[in-house]
Order: C-alpha cells, then structure tokens, then sequence
C-alpha cells in the first residue's frame, strides 16, 4: 500500500472546488451500503480517509470516471472514518482501497488504473456480460483479433446445461479472461465443432509456427477445471511478460529474454527474436523438460534486470536471465547469438546442473573477527548454515533508523556470546546482498534464529529488542545453554 502524503494548499483548494460540485459518486456509509450496492449489477466503490493525500489526489479522477460512467457503472465511496463497520467488513486496512461489487457481493480487489480514462475503460470491461454472445462471423473474427486471449464456448443448444455451466464459470472467471459463446450453426460449423465446445484463441500477434493458435477443452465444463485449463494453456509456450501479468508468470522456473519488445509499433521486429527463443525452448520442451519461457521490454523491466547485475543494458541484442521458483538466479553470459546456439548452450548447461548460480552479493570481509560476524551472499551457507552451530541473524538495512537503534544492543548481545563456541551473532545488510528464498524479510530489521539440526527451517524472532530479552530468547532456544562471558550477565 502506498504510503499517504498531503498536497499542497493551492490542490487542495482546487479539490475543494471539485467537490464542492454536483457529485456522480454515491456516498454510502454503514446504514446503507448493502441495500444501495445490492441494486446494482456493478459498482466500483473507493474506501477513503479525508486525511489521506492518495486518496485527495484520485478524488478529482474518481469523480471525472463517475460523471462519464454515469448509467453504465456506479462509482461509490465509503468514508471509513466515520463508517468503521463497513470497512472492517470488507477488510479495509489501508487508503485508498478499490474494489468492485457485483449485486451488493464483493466481488475482487481494483487493480486497474487510478486515472480517469483508465478507470472509465477498465470497469467499461466489467460493466459488460462475463460472456459475449456471437452471432455472427464478424463478431468471432472481431473478438479473436484482438490483442488478448479469448475462451469462446461453442454450443448447439441455447438451452444447454453444458452453456449455464459456462456462464456460471465466466462469471467467475471474468476478471481475469475474456469470454464469449455463440450457438449460431455457421459459427460452429466454420470452426469444425461437433456438439459442444470450448476453445481457447491465443492473441494472433503472437502465432508462432512452433505451436497451435487455439487449443481446445475436452473435459466436462466446470469452473474449477476450466479455470485450470486457462492457466496453463493461456500463455501458450512463450508469452509476453509484462506488469499485467508478472504475478502470474513470475512464480515459476522462468527464463526470461529481455530486448526492446514493442507489439504496437514494432510486431515484426518483436517477433523476430521471440522466433529463435521459440525454436530452442521447443527442443526442449519436445525432451519433457520442464521450464517456462517469456519474453519482455527491457525499458519496463529494469528493475528486474539489476537484480541480475545487468543494470543499464545497451544494443539490439538480447540479454537472458533464469530465475527459479526457489529464488535461484542465473544469468546468460555470452552474448545472444541469432542462430540461437547460444541460448541452447545455455540451457543445456541449466539443465545438467552446470550453471553457476548469481548472486547480488558485498564483497567476502576481510576481517571477520568481530563479536557481530558480517554475513554476505557468497558466505551465507557458510556462516548461517554451519551445521555446527547456532546462528541468530539480523536482516537490516542502512538507512534504517530501527536498526541503527538496536546496532549497540545487538553489538553488546554479541560481546556476552563472543566466547561461546556454539552460538553466532551475526547480521547481514538485505539491501545489498540476496536473501535466501526462506527467509521472509519484507521491513527491517528482521530476525532469525537458525538452530544447528534444523537449517532448512528458520525460525523468525519475534521477542523484544532488549539484551537481556535476547538472551532469555537463547537460554530457551538454544541447542547448547549459553555461555556469557564472565562478568557480563546482567539478569
């Protein structure tokens, strides 16, 4: 959630003037919110606080969206300052949050744009049936030349128990995929349908002579297996990575080719490179092995490629990354060559385990001999994962000013152990070194105790920032009882 600001007196003068205007937004609060959302069949609702300087800055947007929304989708909001039921309710614990409510039942989470034209076609999309109707050859051409993916269910019968399964399945699914049936005899006729059908239509730029354009679902429809069927069919054998769609690709082995990727103005040059990624995943996918491949803009991924240490790349040629599930990292040294050999070499090493593994990592410390031993990267294993011995760690971060608070306790913590040979007090800085994938560590500082006999699994600290709780902590927890040094207990 991102974090509130307050806007200078001249906007919110003009927010005043905004607001002091004839309003298309519904407010509702706790006395009404169900009976007004429930008469309508969409409806985007804002949960706001007046302080909040996100939620200013979207209320001239929001109200713009309203007025040219106006009969299609309401737009409501729910100040939570004074409707606190409401938004606890729909677990609210942040501003502004967005959500779209279908017959009064929430619905799903907004996640589209927070701009006025972005709104307006983003919940135009979801004011809509979850399946279109098709009823003729233009309607199919039409839904299937377009730049998404499209699930079209082909039935004989309007009355069919197999079509409400559909609708049912689509309306669940509609946030997600596009939809459409059709029973027009043509239509099924033009796409060698038989009875019923579903048939998933992958977006045309990206038809590849490596794999088929559509794919077609064979089981009884259900929303579970439908859903299932979409997911791992949808993007087909290499999709194109972007923000929309990172969440669902980017939690899988994934290689990645990144270039300067541009389906709009440039889709010959965009496939160009996607074919010679496309001719050697293919080799590899026909062996049965398993990875999932992408291509993406380097411009939209930047961040991305610097966990890499690729930082600013430059030149036509594309630069390649492989990231696992489990967090490991590789990147492809040598360059991208057309013929794809060198991406081939690349995977064949991948696959027979000869790859070695990135690492954004400090330099290994010189010295190490202090009471607080410096963990990086490249020595993490080592240290944190010495079977021999106990480990409290400490994830930090410069700039934090909780951490620089605790440094002199956790600095005296380690002094009282500095004898012991069983328990290490250790820290590492999060911000310049790659955190093991076990290790959740989202704010600083983060603590970890990692006993010897049970490295795999952590156990995260959650006790007081004091020495003393510290210890009281290792008395308990420790495999080994600690051993102070002398004169230094103060319990």
């Amino acid at each position: 959630m991102a974090r509130c600001l307050s806007l200078s007196p001249v906007a919110v003068l003009a927010l005043g003037a905004v607001l002091g205007a004839a309003s298309d937004v519904l407010e509702l609060g706790d006395s009404d919110f169900d009976s007004t959302a429930s008469q309508h069949g969409t409806m985007l609702v804002e949960f706001f606080a007046p302080w909040c300087g996100h939620c200013q800055k979207l209320a001239p947007e929001y109200e713009a969206a309203a007025t040219r929304l106006r009969g299609v989708v309401a737009l409501a909001k729910v100040d939570c300052t004074a409707n606190s039921e409401t938004c606890a309710r729909f677990g609210v614990n942040g501003y502004p949050t967005l959500k779209i409510f279908r017959n009064g039942d929430d619905s799903s989470a907004y996640d589209g744009p927070r701009s006025a034209d972005g709104i307006v076609s983003h919940m135009k999309q979801q004011a809509g049936p979850s399946s279109v109707e098709l009823k003729t050859v233009e309607d199919l051409d039409r839904l299937i030349h377009s730049f998404d993916a499209s699930v079209v269910g082909f039935f004989s019968d309007a009355g069919s128990a197999q079509l409400a399964e559909f609708l049912k399945a689509a309306a669940v699914l509609r946030d997600s995929y596009r939809f459409a049936h059709t029973s027009t005899p043509e239509l099924l006729h033009r796409n060698q349908i038989q009875g019923e059908a579903v048939v998933l239509f992958r977006p045309p730029h990206l038809n590849s002579k490596f794999e088929d354009s559509s794919v077609r679902y064979t089981e009884a429809i259900s929303t579970r297996s439908l859903r299932r069927f979409i997911k791992e069919n949808i993007f087909g054998m290499c999709p194109h990575l972007t923000n929309e769609n990172k969440e669902q690709l980017m939690g899988r082995d994934l290689l990645t080719v990144f270039f300067d990727v541009d389906y709009l103005r440039n889709p010959k040059g965009s496939n160009y490179w996607r074919n010679r990624v496309m001719k050697v995943a293919s080799r590899f996918v026909s062996e049965g092995l398993s990875l999932s491949y992408a291509i993406a803009d380097r411009s939209d991924f930047s961040y991305e490629l610097s966990e890499f240490g690729l930082g600013a790349v430059e030149g036509e040629l594309p630069v390649v990354t492989l990231r696992t599930a489990g967090g490991e990292k590789y990147a492809m040294q040598e360059e991208f060559t057309r013929d794809g050999k060198a991406l081939e070499r690349f995977l064949e090493d991948y696959f027979a385990r000869k790859l070695k593994r990135y690492m954004k990592s400090e330099p290994v410390p010189e010295n190490n001999d202090g009471p607080v031993k410096v963990v990086v990267a490249e020595t993490f294993d080592e240290i944190v994962h010495d079977d021999s011995k106990d480990v409290l760690i400490e994830f930090y971060a410069p700039w934090c000013g909780h951490c620089k608070n605790l440094e002199p306790k956790y600095h005296e913590l380690g002094e009282k152990l500095a004898n012991d040979p069983n328990i290490v007090i250790a820290k590492m800085d999060a911000t310049a070194n790659d955190v093991p994938p076990n290790y959740d560590v989202q704010g600083f500082p983060v603590l970890y105790f990692v006993p010897k006999g049970s490295k795999e699994s952590p156990k995260r600290y959650e006790g007081g920032r004091e020495v003393s709780d510290f210890i009281s902590y290792l008395k308990r927890e420790a495999t080994s009882t600690p051993v102070l040094t002398p004169g230094k207990e103060d319990l």
